[in-house]
């Protein structure tokens, strides 16, 4: 029936709606807008009709959570940088009957999850952010799934993006794409220093860390990068512990996953984190493989079920 036809990893760092404003930043993030933008232009082509994104700053503390409602319209500031985010506009057409499917599919792999159309809560700006730049004619309907999961293992989130997989594939007739919004490494800049390490990451070794993920990616090494995924979100300082990373490679195969990352945004740094916009080839995956491993028995992952 309906299909995911783009997959990405992207960046939502509120430097970029900054670079839009008059100031010292004005301009410096336009190589993550063009490639935002450029998501956005290949989600057309492809037909996609709504875009499902896993936001790494909704936080929850039990379950996994789907944004559903049928519109979003608002002025959102940042209460965690408010000085970055500000009375930002938004308006975005919601799917109800998408996010409610999700939902489903994911409670029938014994992944609890709540969808939520009938609802006054609003995005966060790990999709805010995205769909700024991707989505500004609200061409795309948009549903937002929790990825800042504070008491979850990554191997419900990898098994979730699978769900999502399935639900899509076998009872949504459309076109979608997701994006696991957030971060390589999240290390910010310690309190006072910010300024110091705008353009810069926090340390060599985060840096090369990121590194050798981009080649990863690149070269196709997922069974290696699955593999490493939980300690790297731990000595990464994972945003949102990597839970968006997980649901994405979740659906796309995780370790048995054959495609290779294309880069649009070259890697760089905000505020001492490592960002990107990478695009995930969507390949075919046998229908009843569920990624992750042992469900939630621990953080711990490898192999498929």
């Amino acid at each position: 029936m309906g299909k995911i036809a783009l997959a990405a990893k992207v960046t939502h760092v509120p430097s970029i709606y900054m670079s839009e404003l008059d100031g010292p930043r004005k301009g410096t993030r336009q190589d993550a807008i063009q490639g935002l933008q450029e998501i956005g232009r290949r989600c057309r082509e492809l037909g996609v009709d709504t875009i499902v994104v896993f936001d790494t700053h909704w936080l929850v503390n039990a379950g996994y959570h789907v944004n559903c409602a049928a519109h979003f319209k608002g002025s959102y500031t940042s209460n965690e940088l408010p000085h970055f985010i500000s009375n930002m506009a938004y308006e975005l057409p919601g799917n109800p009957h998408l996010g409610k499917l999700l939902a489903k599919s994911a409670n029938a792999l014994g992944v609890e999850t709540l969808a939520h159309d009938a609802t006054t809560l609003s995005p966060e700006y790990g999709t805010l952010v995205p769909m700024r730049y991707m989505n500004a004619d609200q061409h795309f309907k948009v549903v937002s799934v929790s990825a800042l999961c504070m008491s979850h293992y990554l191997n419900d989130s990898a098994r979730l993006g699978w769900a999502i997989r399935r639900a899509i594939e076998d009872e949504y007739d459309g076109t979608v794409a997701i994006l696991a919004s957030g971060s390589l490494s999240h290390r910010f800049a310690q309190n006072g220093q910010a300024p110091d390490f705008a353009f810069k990451i926090w340390s060599p070794f985060l840096e090369q860390l990121d590194h050798e993920v981009i080649r990863l990616w690149q070269a196709g090494e997922w069974n290696t990068f699955c593999g490493m995924l939980p300690e790297y979100a731990a000595k990464g300082h994972g945003e949102g512990f990597m839970h968006d990373t997980a649901m994405l490679l979740g659906a796309l195969g995780w370790s048995a996953y054959d495609g290779r990352a294309e880069v649009l945004t070259p890697y760089f740094a905000a505020s001492g984190t490592g960002q990107i916009n990478a695009v995930f080839p969507v390949t075919p995956q046998e229908g009843n493989a569920i990624p992750g491993a042992q469900a939630s028995t621990g953080a711990t992952m490898a192999g498929r079920l």
